[in-house]
């Protein structure tokens, strides 16, 4: 094996890695920790309050980096996680209910218990609304603690998580959807709504437009985010859309390639006679267009953006968001009601719910 196609493998093979991944998104927690601590820690709070944007006609249109992490770039996290739902909704862990009961109910009781012992602690004020923070199960971690042990870990435990992690992904959607919106803006929200329709009928056609699709993606992306609620439910409603299983059957897949391939036999076949020949190329064009459409949308996007996911837009938010500065005014506070209520939420509230749930 040549040097190149090793480096290839090897290269392929950390990009699939789950623990490489992991192991990226927590050396982004640790760095943000230690910098938001750090002599250089005016420098992170400038970097994440920096403007990025544009001027169109006079009209200034921009955000704060982190602003387009959290609200740009974590719509293609939603997006992916919105593809694994309603992929596992309709043909993998919680296609059926004897299959989605167990996580369902486990990801139900370590999102409520949590939620309700932070507000044991925090019971009026301002500090209510965190009820939410506890709520969540980092399931990133979770799931990148377990890839580090790799083999020795069972699979059906890798596999109750990852379906966990599904229903508490859809949890927390709703809950921002929900309870975190301060103000819905209802004509940017229906003009999504219209270009996601158009989307979905765009997407269950066979032959790729691009441009078109782009188009309409941000579209939903900006209707989301001018209507107030939380830009990320614009990733899981595109999600929705996407085909997560072949549009057409195998036996027309099977009779399209069969009925081409005879025609393309009549005459000879090269790689000039198919640009020149007029009958050749369509026939090819026939096969490719069946093709695709064998081809899940869904499956082929979440295969392309995982690696974008894992590597780049999850440490980007990690290192924005994990950046806590540990001063002595936080230390004199602690251990306040939230603090309290955020630990005992997560320690006890979480390890409690999902069990009790699974015992349910």
């Amino acid at each position: 094996m040549s040097g190149k196609s090793q480096q290839k493998s090897l290269l392929e093979q950390f990009i699939h890695s789950e623990s490489a991944s992991s192991i990226v998104l927590i050396l982004a927690t640790a760095l943000a920790l230690a910098w938001a601590n750090s002599p250089w820690a005016d420098y992170y709070r400038q970097l994440a309050h920096l403007d990025v944007g544009a001027v169109f006609h006079g009209v200034k249109y921009h955000l704060t980096l982190d602003h387009w992490v959290k609200d740009g770039l974590m719509v293609v996290f939603f997006f992916v996680v919105g593809l694994e739902i309603k992929r596992e909704l309709l043909i993998g862990e919680l296609s059926t209910k004897e299959k989605a009961l167990l996580p369902v109910m486990a990801a139900v009781g370590g999102a409520v218990l949590p939620a309700l012992i932070y507000l044991l602690f925090n019971r009026s004020g301002e500090v209510v609304s965190g009820w939410g923070v506890p709520m969540a199960t980092d399931i990133a971690f979770a799931l990148g603690v377990l890839a580090l042990f790799g083999k020795r870990v069972p699979i059906g435990l890798k596999v109750f998580l990852t379906a966990l992690a599904i229903v508490d992904d859809l949890l927390a959607v709703l809950v921002i959807a929900l309870f975190y919106t301060e103000q819905v803006h209802f004509l940017p929200l229906a003009v999504a709504a219209l270009l996601l329709v158009l989307l979905a009928l765009l997407a269950r056609k066979s032959g790729s437009r691009p441009v078109i699709t782009a188009l309409l993606i941000v579209g939903v992306w900006l209707g989301v985010f001018l209507s107030g609620v939380h830009a990320t439910i614009a990733g899981v409603l595109l999600a929705m859309v996407v085909p997560v299983r072949a549009t057409i059957e195998p036996e027309a897949f099977f009779a399209t390639v069969k009925e081409q391939k005879a025609r393309l036999r009549e005459g000879v076949l090269t790689r000039h006679s198919m640009v020149e020949n007029k009958a050749q190329l369509d026939a090819l064009q026939k096969i490719h267009g069946a093709a695709e459409q064998m081809l899940p949308a869904g499956y082929l996007l979440e295969r392309r953006l995982h690696p974008i996911q894992s590597f780049l837009i999850l440490p980007l938010f990690a290192l924005f968001a994990a950046g806590v500065t540990m001063d002595a005014a936080a230390l004199k506070a602690f251990p306040g009601g939230v603090g309290l209520g955020i630990m005992m939420g997560l320690v006890a509230g979480k390890q409690i719910g999902i069990l009790g749930g699974c015992l349910l």
